[in-house]
């Protein structure tokens, strides 16, 4: 069984009583995503209504080839504690959003092409690398990448897996013995409708993950 202290994230919140919702459930991070071309753009939500999010929860914010003036803006909007760089961010801009207090989280797109030698550079200007599926546009897929490939992984940076986690295949991440697996990125295949969160279904998972802690 996978080690007890896997984290888990919720990604794509934009609707306020969902937000709450899922609130209750003590998710590890709670993502909300700053990508005016994702349809979980979440530009228009008011700051206010994450008050009802506990202080431990970490909120993190979803950019893609934004500004440091506007992540900077979005830190102290939203209150963030961690940042999600999804684009073609450089070693060097990883570092400045570094400098803004937060956790940086830098995503890269998985496919039997990938380079695992890019993220030599990248390993001392970010706290965790996050892996998801390589697509031709940015951002999710909702699709698992052939989870094999992380055999070519090498470093020692903690990541976030991520891409079409799902209530099936979160048993085969909970067989997984890699101790540098520290959370999982759920989204797409807990939605009833994009930006929403079937909160039932997230709560088995939880119930899943207690359970799992439980028996170790």
């Amino acid at each position: 069984m996978r080690s007890s202290d896997l984290k888990i994230k919720v990604c794509g919140m934009r609707d306020a009583e969902n937000i709450v919702g899922l609130a209750a459930l003590n998710p590890h991070y709670l993502g909300l995503i700053f990508y005016p071309q994702s349809k979980r753009f979440a530009g228009d939500l008011n700051p206010g209504i994450l008050k009802h999010v506990p202080g431990k929860i970490i909120r993190t914010g979803v950019f893609v080839n934004a500004s440091k003036a506007e992540i900077g803006e979005k830190i102290s909007q939203y209150g963030l504690k961690a940042v999600q760089l999804h684009g073609d961010e450089t070693p060097q801009f990883c570092n400045e959003i570094k400098n803004l207090n937060v956790e940086v989280i830098k995503a890269f797109g998985l496919d039997e092409s990938f380079d695992f030698g890019r993220l030599n550079q990248y390993i001392e200007y970010c706290d965790y690398f996050l892996f998801d599926t390589q697509t031709a546009a940015y951002g999710g897929s909702g699709k698992s990448f052939d989870w094999s490939l992380l055999q070519h992984y090498t470093l020692s940076k903690p990541y976030f897996l991520s891409g079409g986690i799902d209530e099936v295949n979160i048993d085969s991440i909970l067989e997984m013995t890699d101790e540098r697996l520290y959370a999982i990125d759920l989204n797409s295949k807990f939605e009833s409708e994009p930006g929403l969160k079937d909160l039932a279904k997230l709560d088995k998972v939880f119930r899943k993950l207690k359970t799992a802690r439980a028996e170790k």
